[in-house]
């Protein structure tokens, strides 16, 4: 049973990295919304460590967060030397607190989103659907709220400059940033890590 129990997980495993891998490197990865487009790369990650655990959720961030240091080396946008350090853009470069950002919020999400999924149950047991919600919802925040912070930390001023041409109040643009398009993609996480997962966990069982 311990065999195909690591034989499962490996197979779950692959999949989600494959669907990770997909959806940061193509336009799939995004959700329209009308006045911005919502980012669910990390809602595999989220899924995968509700399913299969917190070890399993940091290192398909981990695979998250590679995938996303790979496009912003090699398909950089104004401010992909926020995320990579092996580039820079016009005169602006990426160091070691790229790879910082980058990676650590994005192990982080699946981690976090296990522990809320399992304290919620805790707290309020057989309300599956409310655990799951506050999971999805606190993995998105968690990249969210740490890769904006970690941006002002290390690069506030360069990035101000890239993104708007601010030199003064960057932390506002990243006030506005984080509850603008973090704050619904948060809302789109808890949506989807309900309905795919409670759909997962029956296939499972059957």
């Amino acid at each position: 049973m311990n065999i195909l129990n690591k034989t499962r997980s490996m197979v779950l495993t692959a999949v989600f990295a494959a669907i990770i891998v997909i959806l940061a490197l193509t336009p799939f990865g995004l959700i329209p919304l009308g006045f911005m487009n919502a980012t669910i790369i990390h809602i595999p990650v989220i899924i995968g460590a509700i399913v299969l655990g917190p070890k399993y959720g940091g290192f398909l961030g981990g695979i998250f967060g590679l995938a996303s240091l790979w496009k912003n080396t090699y398909m950089p946008n104004p401010t992909s030397f926020v995320f990579s350090p092996f580039i820079k853009v016009g005169e602006y470069g990426g160091n070691f607190g790229s790879l910082v950002i980058c990676m650590v919020p994005r192990i982080l999400i699946g981690i976090v989103a296990y522990y809320v999924f399992r304290g919620v149950l805790k707290i309020w047991k057989g309300r599956s659907k409310a655990a799951l919600a506050a999971a999805g919802a606190a993995g998105a925040l968690t990249n969210t709220l740490l890769v904006m912070n970690l941006i002002y930390l290390f690069f506030g001023k360069e990035y101000g400059m890239a993104a708007k041409g601010l030199t003064d109040g960057v932390y506002g643009v990243i006030i506005g940033i984080i509850f603008v398009q973090g704050v619904p993609e948060a809302i789109v996480s808890a949506i989807l890590t309900v309905a795919i997962t409670q759909a997962l966990f029956k296939v499972m069982k059957s």
